[in-house]
């Protein structure tokens, strides 16, 4: 079969030869040129010959899939670099982000890369533990890395940005991404005020110094206690309970003014940064006494601050 390829392959050249010089074709020159239509039953049968044939006509490349990960049931490209950092998966960040929109715009402003669609404006700098979504900061607490010159950011956190879901197919091993409407939504329609003014402030008061990981951290320590039934269900309510948050002083708290890491610690905060250590922690000092170091169980020590569930 390989050799009848061939030999129709050198027939097909030396006609276009032929014609090359102005010659007329004889019948059994005609006769090669129809048996062209053979190369379809041939790819059927030899689909290594037709390889080989098709590279030798100079038929287009076909682009490598990971059939590991599926967008909309389809193999995304190669381009998305999918890889597994430290049990968490990370993809390219352009490559990802022309499977989930193909009409994506890439600009780099330096280390940062800008992508941009009509409804989305991302910026992810290399070595940040977030990325900046319609004005929303998004946590990456392992941070954005860098591999072979390419961006890479966790799956999940860029399927979030464009409103997709992620999932895991067990049975086939395979990633799945579901493309949602191609954004979420802007900081203007997510932050809730009143939230943002008060979580950047007990953030500011009681860690303003610390590493951005600590002021998370406290944070989260007010978010726990809104979702426990021991506390108030605001985050107001929280930092306001009688002999909890002393930096509240009956109100004095409203007129500081916080910094600018503390304003970012509360919007990652809000927009759901976890710390899993801190997922049920409802205490946090810095006193080497404290009520809560004789009474709860520390689960993690972040700057100069101990947390206790």
């Amino acid at each position: 079969m390989k050799r009848k390829l061939f030999s129709l392959l050198l027939g097909t050249v030396a006609i276009f030869l032929l014609m090359g010089a102005g010659l007329e074709l004889d019948s059994a020159e005609a006769v090669a040129v129809n048996e062209e239509s053979a190369y379809v039953n041939t790819v059927e049968e030899d689909p290594g010959a037709a390889a080989v044939l098709g590279t030798l006509l100079g038929e287009a490349e076909i682009i490598p899939e990971d059939r590991t990960l599926l967008v909309d049931g389809k193999a995304a490209s190669m381009d998305t670099h999918k890889v597994v950092i430290n049990g968490v998966t990370y993809v390219s960040l352009t490559g990802m982000a022309r499977e989930l929109d193909a009409d994506v715009n890439v600009a780099w402003d330096g280390g940062t890369v800008i992508i941009t669609t009509d409804s989305l404006t991302l910026a992810a700098t290399s070595g940040n533990q977030y990325i900046e979504v319609n004005g929303r900061f998004l946590f990456i607490r392992a941070g954005i890395q860098k591999v072979d010159g390419d961006i890479m950011i966790p799956l999940n956190i860029l399927a979030k940005a464009f409103n997709a879901q992620v999932g895991w197919d067990a049975d086939a091993k395979v990633v799945t991404v579901t493309r949602g409407n191609g954004s979420i939504l802007s900081a203007n329609e997510y932050y809730n005020y009143d939230d943002l003014f008060w979580m950047s402030r007990v953030i500011f008061a009681e860690s303003g110094n610390q590493p951005l990981e600590g002021q998370i951290g406290v944070g989260i320590v007010v978010l726990n206690r809104v979702e426990s039934p021991l506390y108030s269900n605001t985050i107001f309510g929280v930092i306001s309970q009688t002999n909890q948050f002393t930096t509240y002083g009956n109100g004095a708290l409203a007129n500081r003014t916080p910094n600018a890491s503390s304003v970012l610690a509360a919007k990652l905060v809000l927009d759901g940064a976890m710390i899993e250590e801190l997922s049920n922690a409802t205490y946090f000092d810095s006193a080497a006494n404290s009520w809560a170091s004789r009474n709860k169980t520390c689960v993690a020590v972040i700057g100069n601050h101990r947390f206790y569930a």
